[in-house]
């Protein structure tokens, strides 16, 4: 640990250092910050990955679909296109990014598009006969050459960001003090049954602002879904043998769940994002091939489904390929926070 704090500690401190920079030019306003009439709801954290942000962005979608011309905006990491790419119905995570196909692939009728430079993407798609009446950012919060109208910050009850450090050293992109940005900061991943007093230690360790308001949410596993959408026949047994394939930042959660359905489990860890090579592929096939039980599956998370069903993956796998979606649980009330963005969007949508 201390030759890591020795290695990593120095470029911890440039980095940080380079974060202020870039962020103190903002404030000033020397770096160009650009505002639209189109209301912008900001998503994002100040880690990397593993927060819960997409379901979170679906939850928010969910919500405001119902009322509004939705349009949900992202970078699309790791996508093998450049530019603006307005999402179809012909799309693949290949085209727009893993995330952003998992939110067109539940919401087909919203606005879905990718673009690394967020601020041409809001004058396009403001400038499309489809006009949107609200767009919301993905993982827009260290992208401040846009301005948000509301800033709702996801940090993991899990990883605590006041014991993170920056860059390579921790997992932060910036210091603590960015949350002061934030409108909003919901502690996601919580135990479903957290107390008020550890709720309140939470809140005293964040100190946020007499401006912010504090939420908390946990995790709830859905029905099993076979690879190509439709749900499962039945879940596995306990006797059963379950290969886990993974390429998202953190893993523990969802092998956590996995072992409520069967205490044997193998695991397959790739990257965050991985895209799947056939060697890849290969990699997995065998290590199912080789598992002895008669009762046998292949286990991956949502976000991964999605690319990993666009490869070719032999048929006596692939018919064994299962996911577990995801979604948020309210563990703080959050009528607030969703009457605050209806009333904003109303009051501000485009006529």
């Amino acid at each position: 640990m201390l030759l890591k704090y020795l290695l990593l500690g120095p470029l911890s401190l440039l980095y940080g250092l380079g974060v202020d920079i870039r962020n103190r030019l903002f404030d000033w306003r020397l770096l160009k910050i650009r505002e639209f009439d189109v209301p912008i709801i900001c998503i994002g954290n100040i880690t990397v990955g593993g927060t819960g942000k997409t379901p979170h962005t679906e939850a928010l979608i969910g919500e405001l679909r119902r009322d509004f011309r939705v349009a949900c905006l992202s970078r699309g990491y790791k996508r093998r296109t450049s530019g603006f790419v307005l999402a179809t119905p012909e799309s693949t995570a290949k085209d727009i990014g893993d995330e952003p196909m998992q939110i067109k692939s539940k919401f087909p009728d919203i606005i879905v598009a990718v673009d690394g430079n967020r601020a041409r993407a809001i004058e396009r798609l403001s400038q499309s006969e489809d006009k949107p009446e609200v767009i919301i950012l993905d993982d827009g919060f260290q992208h401040r050459s846009v301005k948000a109208d509301i800033n709702i910050l996801l940090v993991d009850f899990n990883r605590p960001v006041n014991e993170d450090h920056l860059l390579p050293l921790g997992r932060l992109r910036e210091s603590v003090h960015a949350m002061g940005r934030a409108n909003y900061v919901i502690v996601t991943k919580c135990p479903a049954n957290i107390s008020p007093i550890e709720k309140r230690i939470i809140a005293n360790r964040l100190d946020l602002k007499a401006y912010q308001q504090l939420l908390f949410t946990s995790m709830r596993y859905g029905s099993i879904r076979k690879i190509d959408g439709s749900a499962a026949d039945s879940a596995p047994s306990e006797d059963s043998t379950i290969l886990c394939v993974t390429g998202i930042a953190n893993p523990q959660p969802y092998l956590e769940h996995l072992k409520t359905l069967t205490s044997k489990i193998e695991h397959i860890r790739f990257p965050d994002h991985h895209n799947f090579k056939e060697t890849d592929i290969q990699r997995i096939t065998e290590e199912f091939d080789h598992i002895p039980s008669q009762e046998k599956h292949i286990f991956t998370t949502e976000k991964d489904a999605m690319r990993l069903k666009l490869c070719d993956m032999p048929a006596k796998a692939k018919e064994h390929l299962y996911y577990i979606p995801i979604e948020p649980v309210p563990l703080t009330p959050m009528e607030q926070l969703i009457k605050n963005i209806h009333d904003h969007v109303r009051k501000n949508q485009r006529k």
